[in-house]
């Protein structure tokens, strides 16, 4: 896809204008040396949520932490709002609910905000980076936040690394995750297996029980990547061997086309005389997305 095309399907104001208003409205913390907006007090009463907020859960301790915090010192990074649609004297949180929330348990009755002309589209892309910036994601929740961010706006993996700060191997290692089985995605939700564990599993035609034996055994990832070994080397003196091993630049490719598409894709070349590349979708809702996918490169 080209960079303008990109950016026709992105925002305007690009990436990482949305990131300095995150960054500004973030978490709760020590404040950088940076100039701040123009701010206003707003009755907290005047204040809604926004209803398409990602995040849905907000842990009790954390947010009383944060409520004892604010009793304290107050609200040190004001909220970014936008005039709510319905209600000319109402505000909708655009980034900062876990404040907004706090606020109200601290019994404070105003709290800062920064009003920003945001639209819908603009709106869910700061929660979506506010998210990834300021709350503790577990992996998959970080790995389907970064889908969104590329599905949803088309941001490339390279342009979210440098936005966010990220590495791009950090990000791609973490969008395979989502390729794993579902019973793998839900033991590492609960925090049964941990980013690493799941990450030695991805190369298995069959992780789910060697996933269950790291978790009746407690291994450790190390454990688990040697237990994964082996188990491709059962596989492969199971099956006949491939006529050629893969190289290193096919192998890459396909892992980025596979956290590109978010569906596992196979290269299969054959020199001067071409090759085959299939992409493996799990559901028709899933074969949709890719028909969706691959008509916007049109």
């Amino acid at each position: 896809m080209t960079d303008r095309k990109l950016e026709r399907r992105g925002l305007g104001r690009g990436l990482s204008a949305l990131m300095a208003d995150v960054n500004l409205g973030g978490g709760h913390g020590d404040e950088q040396a940076a100039p701040r907006r123009a701010e206003v007090f707003v009755p907290i009463e005047k204040i809604v949520p926004n209803p398409n907020q990602p995040r849905r859960d907000f842990l009790p301790e954390a947010l009383a932490e944060l409520s004892q915090s604010i009793r304290e010192k107050g609200i040190i990074q004001p909220l970014i709002v936008r005039k709510r649609k319905d209600n000319p004297d109402g505000y909708e949180i655009v980034a900062g609910e876990r404040r907004w929330r706090a606020a109200q348990a601290a019994q404070i009755h105003e709290v800062p905000v920064i009003v920003r002309d945001l639209d819908d589209t603009e709106v869910l892309e700061v929660a979506i980076i506010e998210n990834i910036q300021r709350a503790d994601l577990n992996a998959l929740e970080e790995a389907m936040a970064y889908r969104q961010l590329m599905d949803r706006f088309g941001h490339t993996q390279e342009k979210l690394a440098e936005a966010l700060a990220k590495s791009r191997s950090h990000i791609a290692n973490l969008l395979r995750l989502l390729h794993l089985p579902e019973e793998i995605q839900t033991w590492l939700r609960e925090g049964k297996l941990t980013a690493g564990h799941a990450r030695a599993l991805i190369p298995c035609e069959d992780p789910v029980p060697l996933a269950r034996d790291v978790i009746a055994r407690g291994l450790s990832v190390r454990q688990t990547e040697e237990l994964a070994r082996k188990a491709k080397g059962a596989t492969r003196v199971a099956k006949p061997r491939a006529p050629s091993e893969k190289d290193a630049d096919t192998r890459a490719l396909e892992g980025d086309l596979t956290a590109n598409l978010g569906m596992r894709v196979s290269i299969n070349h054959k020199g001067l005389d071409g090759g085959q590349l299939t992409i493996t979708y799990r559901s028709l809702e899933e074969l949709d997305e890719l028909c969706q996918k691959l008509s916007g490169f049109a």
